[in-house]
């Protein structure tokens, strides 16, 4: 007999930070009441802890499934948009066709718009719990799933230096370096001497074999972004992510056009769609499919596009809880155009305690992830932090 979906549930997990993501907030950044503040470096909003939307689904049999997206700012709205509307459209669904759900519920918006933001990050949090119940319901890992794992181990790069001077952000670099990872990316707003002395300074630290990317966080004009990125190009730049605003397809397209170093977008996006609207016109390197902005389904598809295009894949990867980080490895292993994947150590190493599985990154790789479905789950202590929403 078809088991179904009988229950959703949806709710935050936070964790406090000793230093916020990015590092210790400069002048002019102190949070306000509820916890938040604006890096000037690129205008955008913080917290100064880590939080995330988890949603748990349970079948009629007890099969229980777990996904997660963001929840640094504004949790509430993807929570309402979850047990307001969405849930009702789960309940009594075969979780055994993630994929035909995911489109039956994206469906439900698009004549009112809502093709992204929040209504898509919470159908991810749905997309990938039921994926999570696909794989135990099958006694499968989601990879298997997906037509099985084409990579053993992923190539992880470091990502963020959070230390308050060029200096100290070289030397954790180095202590990166010193544990067997050979690439690493800095974020260009926290670059406090400007971005051509910081890939310097690392450039100087960590060797010609390094390799050095820098994220450029949606912040430039056409002009600047070009400007930059070729005094980082002398340093012998990796790549460079996202150079002007996720809305400017011209700019983005300029850019790409006027420069031979490997350009990197995509992590803002929630569907395929957004990457065949950028295709066409702009000579995209390398795609960054985000698992919490666009679950299983989606990403896979972006995933399969990019190989088609002959376009490397390397994820995106905010970790919060670490379940979409486990969905984003899964996901990851059965595409033949992943070439790496993001490392968030400043966020992975302090939340540990989150999950149970075997989910790990050492010596410059992440490991494939054993056991069925996503092959986590939240422990014990993390069960603990939930708060329902």
């Amino acid at each position: 007999m078809t088991d179904r979906v009988a229950k959703v549930e949806v709710f935050t997990l936070t964790q406090p930070r000793d230093t916020p993501y990015l590092g210790a907030a400069r002048p002019g950044e102190e949070p306000n009441a509820q916890g938040y503040l604006v890096r000037k470096g690129n205008r955008t909003v913080y917290p100064i802890f880590d939080r995330s939307v988890l949603v748990r689904i349970e079948t009629r049999n007890g099969v229980v499934g777990w996904g997660e997206t963001y929840g640094l700012a504004a949790p509430g709205a993807v929570g309402a948009i979850i047990n307001d509307l969405l849930a009702g459209f789960t309940i009594g669904r075969d979780p055994k066709d993630p994929a035909g759900i995911f489109d039956d519920l994206y469906d439900l918006m698009r004549v009112r718009g809502y093709t992204g933001g929040f209504y898509v990050d919470a159908l991810a949090a749905l997309d990938i719990a039921l994926w999570d119940i696909a794989g135990r319901q099958a006694e499968k890992s989601v990879a298997d799933l997906l037509g099985g794992a084409v990579h053993d181990t992923i190539p992880a790069y470091i990502s963020g230096l959070p230390e308050p001077t060029s200096e100290a952000r070289a030397e954790l670099a180095l202590s990166w370096q010193a544990q067997g990872f050979s690439a690493f990316k800095f974020a260009t707003p926290v670059a406090d001497d400007g971005p051509v002395a910081e890939i310097e300074s690392l450039r100087k630290a960590l060797g010609p074999q390094a390799r050095i990317a820098a994220d450029m966080h949606w912040n430039q004009t056409p002009g600047e972004a070009l400007n930059l990125i070729e005094g980082m190009a002398a340093h012998d730049l990796w790549f460079a992510e996202a150079p002007v605003r996720t809305e400017d397809i011209k700019a983005l397209t300029h850019v790409t056009h006027n420069t031979a170093q490997k350009i990197a977008v995509g992590e803002e996006w929630r569907t395929v769609w957004d990457m065949q609207h950028r295709v066409d016109s702009c000579k995209i390197s390398i795609v960054q499919p985000e698992m919490g902005h666009k679950g299983i389904t989606s990403f896979v598809r972006i995933g399969q596009l990019a190989g088609q295009l002959g376009i490397d894949v390397i994820p995106h990867a905010t970790i919060g809880a670490g379940i979409f980080l486990a969905a984003s490895l899964q996901a990851s292993a059965v595409l033949p155009a992943t070439r790496g994947h993001e490392f968030q150590h400043s966020i992975f190493e302090p939340n540990r305690n989150l999950l149970v599985g075997n989910m790990d990154c050492k010596s410059g790789k992440y490991s494939l992830l054993q056991g069925h479905g996503l092959g986590v789950e939240p422990s014990k202590e993390a069960l603990k932090l939930l708060k329902p929403l």
